[in-house]
């Protein structure tokens, strides 16, 4: 890996999610010994806690197209500040949701930690859903499903602007990967934004292996590095219960093994975040455990040595 020194930041955001719980998310990922597992794989481990998110019970609920925006926009701020405070350091950050409303503050860092020097940055979004709503095609509202727009410039300015500017990542070097569940509305924002995208048919098809060499080609063209925004939901449920939005058809346990070392191979990645692990919906934390196991395989770990 490009850096020895690693910091896990928590974003325990819940807001942008329709289920409850995956604000635990980062607490069950540590509990699944997240740190002992980087450490034994040679790295340098800083936890940097938390960011601040407020609750849910204390805002007064108002109409939305996209549900507690502000609060999310503010908590993805932070996120970004410290994100690129970590990079700037040497440190390879690892972030742990929480919803994947996340990803706009976790890329904004990385971004603009890369942009102080005029380099560009990669994408691989590897998730069940495409993430590519706005608050005018949103079924629900929910603003989980909206980070990925939010990234390459589609959607409301308080998330598209975080760190002054957009977008933060151009399209064509954004790659989806396992996607499917779209909605009929978002597919046309893929289709129209220019990102590759690899569905679950793609991977059958291919091989996986084909697809990830094809998506790291895609994001690492013309850019310093990649960063990972890996949806637990990627998974297939019998592996990974708890998920708030769990779709049957998903990538196989050693399949996602398979993709992270692949990734990890190609010595492009930069910064990791790993969201919607739900303890509440988990049994007897295996989702998390899983997590970290992936977290791992893309850090380095190895079957031989």
């Amino acid at each position: 890996m490009p850096r020895t020194k690693v910091a896990v930041i928590g974003a325990p955001m819940d807001l942008g999610a329709g289920r409850r719980g995956v604000d635990m998310g980062p607490s069950a990922v540590r509990a699944a010994g997240l740190h002992h597992r980087l450490v034994s794989l040679g790295y340098d481990v800083e936890d940097l806690g938390n960011i601040d998110v407020v609750q849910p019970e204390s805002i007064l609920p108002k109409p939305s197209a996209a549900r507690f925006l502000p609060e999310i926009a503010t908590s993805c701020a932070r996120l970004a500040r410290m994100v690129e405070k970590a990079a700037a350091a040497g440190q390879f950050p690892i972030v742990l949701g929480g919803d994947h409303s996340i990803a706009a503050g976790t890329i904004a860092g990385m971004a603009k930690h890369y942009r102080k020097t005029k380099r560009k940055l990669g994408v691989l979004w590897i998730d069940a859903h495409a993430d590519m709503n706005t608050p005018q095609t949103s079924p629900s509202g929910n603003v989980h499903g909206m980070p990925l727009a939010a990234t390459l410039g589609l959607g409301p300015k308080e998330l598209t602007h975080i760190g002054g500017y957009s977008p933060k990542v151009l399209p064509q070097n954004a790659v989806l990967i396992g996607i499917r569940d779209v909605d009929e509305q978002e597919s046309l924002n893929v289709a129209a934004s220019g990102v590759k995208a690899f569905t679950m048919r793609d991977v059958d098809e291919f091989s996986l292996r084909t697809v990830m060499a094809r998506a790291i080609e895609a994001a690492s063209a013309g850019t310093d590095g990649i960063h990972l925004s890996f949806d637990m939901d990627s998974i297939d449920p019998d592996e990974a219960p708890g998920v708030g939005t769990p779709v049957r058809g998903g990538l196989t346990y050693r399949e996602a093994h398979l993709a992270m070392e692949i990734l990890s191979d190609s010595k492009l990645l930069r910064s990791i975040e790993v969201v919607e692990v739900n303890p509440i919906l988990d049994t007897a934390n295996r989702t998390a455990l899983l997590a970290v196991e992936l977290i791992a395989s893309a850090m380095g770990k190895r079957i031989l040595h």
